[in-house]
């Protein structure tokens, strides 16, 4: 038949094209990844505990199953918390078998209704007792703390056990490792315990110098291929080093930034931050903690060794551990009942504050009944974002009476919490959500009044040459700031 143009009409002209059928692999890897995200969809939905948080996951995985559930694998705390909860029942295990601690029905100097409601819930929320008859010495920065650290590591005749979240290679790695190494040598029990995450911190490993030399070292759940943990956000973020009856504790790492001279000289940024030397019964404490990491990590549990604390001072101590697997938020749980607690003033310095809503709750309740809450945070941050999202929560503080004060660098990396004149808390935790929700970390709560009028003292010290917030200033910021801290403050559950 002719076409229009003549002839016969070519055959591509009634082609019509037919649907390419998807390879059948490719509709298993599709759904399978579909049916994976839904399922840890699920799982968020049922563990977070904050509804932000579990949007947030949810959305992800369900809309973006790939990279969602990427992150999800990465960031997640879902499988980290069923990790923990396994950590934290093995740990309990342990505890029982080894660990009873002295209880401690009056505090010396320290007697008062608020004393013991406060005593009470620590002992409820931790299984902890307090232990009377310790001495707290209070170290500034690596010039004092690391100084007594080594002296207490050369006379060391038992133990040695140091765990860390950062230990940076340097000059002051270099004389730890050379003080653990002769205390090996000599015949004392060394151990030492770095986080897995925070071995990134440093490109050159001192803790496989101390594993060459015949020290025994451990990480925390180290980001491996096989077997598969590419979880990054179950840290242990605790510091204690504990040398016979000495312990110590606090916020300070192992790097040259927290010392002053080798900051200046190295052309590095210089850290502030406490750490705390403890002689006591309470120390008993401390070694458990680091026992019980230990055996966690290396799954080897052995019973501390026979050393006994005898009183040495009149502050009343007790160990705050806490991790992800905890059915109560410990020290969130403490922090907010002890500000709940608070007669007169609330002191806290922190470099990180991003609070729940319970404590945010409980330093506006006090603050408006008249309490005095005052908070200092650096100036300059090393985490500029985590300033930004606390900028955002700032207004509603002050709005309640609250004061807030930002102190000139160096970066003060300090973590110290007094409430009127007989309770402190020190340690590893920062008052944000990594440390409340992530972390494994560690304080030490201290009742004591001439302890607390140092503390108090060292944090309003800071106050004369800080720079006070202002609700005014924070309203009539630009809006590319405001929009900025806003941004921040929404993803602080993930920061």
């Amino acid at each position: 038949m002719s076409g229009f143009c003549g002839g016969i009409r070519p055959a591509a002209i009634f082609y019509i094209q037919q649907p390419v059928a998807m390879p059948y692999l490719e509709i298993v890897v599709i759904a399978s990844i579909h049916l994976v995200s839904l399922y840890f969809a699920g799982r968020a939905l049922l563990a977070k505990r904050d509804p932000r948080s579990a949007l947030g996951w949810t959305a992800a995985l369900v809309f973006m199953p790939v990279i969602g559930l990427l992150l999800y694998l990465l960031f997640g705390i879902s499988r980290a918390e069923s990790r923990a909860e396994k950590i934290m029942r093995r740990e309990a295990a342990f505890d029982r078998k080894y660990f009873i601690f002295q209880a401690c029905h009056v505090m010396p100097g320290a007697e008062g209704r608020e004393t013991h409601v406060l005593a009470g819930l620590g002992r409820r929320l931790t299984g902890l007792a307090l232990c009377p008859g310790n001495s707290v010495r209070g170290l500034h920065n690596g010039d004092e703390a690391y100084p007594a650290m080594l002296e207490a590591i050369d006379k060391a005749e038992s133990h040695v056990f140091l765990s860390t979240y950062i230990f940076n290679a340097g000059e002051v790695a270099d004389k730890f490792i050379a003080a653990l190494t002769r205390a090996m040598r000599r015949g004392v029990d060394v151990r030492v315990l770095v986080d897995g995450y925070g071995t990134f911190y440093s490109i050159k490993k001192p803790w496989k110098m101390l594993a060459s030399e015949g020290v025994k070292t451990a990480r925390f759940r180290p980001l491996t291929l096989f077997p598969p943990n590419l979880g990054i956000n179950l840290r242990s973020h605790r510091k204690v080093l504990v040398c016979d009856g000495t312990g110590f504790t606090g916020g300070l790492n192992i790097a040259d930034g927290n010392v002053s001279c080798l900051a200046k000289k190295e052309g590095i940024k210089a850290i502030h931050d406490m750490h705390f030397r403890f002689e006591g019964p309470v120390v008993s404490q401390l070694r458990g903690a680091f026992l019980l990491n230990w055996a966690f990590c290396t799954n080897r549990y052995t019973p501390p060794p026979p050393w006994r604390e005898a009183a040495a001072g009149d502050s009343a101590c007790r160990v705050v551990v806490d991790g992800p697997g905890n059915d109560a938020d410990v020290l969130d749980d403490l922090i907010s009942g002890a500000v709940n607690i608070a007669q007169s003033h609330v002191r806290i310095m922190t470099p990180y504050f991003l609070p729940s809503d319970g404590l945010m709750a409980a330093l506006r309740s006090a603050a408006q009944r008249g309490v005095s809450v005052w908070i200092v945070l650096p100036g300059k941050n090393n985490l500029p974002f985590m300033t930004w999202a606390t900028m955002r929560l700032l207004p509603r503080l002050l709005a309640a009476g609250a004061r807030v004060w930002m102190q000139p660098p160096p970066f003060a990396h300090t973590k110290l919490l007094a409430i009127d004149d007989f309770y402190c808390q020190v340690g590893s935790a920062n008052l944000d959500t990594r440390s409340m929700k992530l972390n494994f970390e560690l304080n030490m709560e201290i009742y004591d009044k001439k302890f607390n009028a140092r503390i108090a003292n060292f944090i309003d010290s800071k106050i004369p040459g800080s720079k006070e917030i202002i609700l005014r200033d924070l309203t009539l910021e630009r809006i590319w700031k405001r929009l900025r801290n806003a941004a921040c403050w929404v993803f602080s559950p993930y920061l």
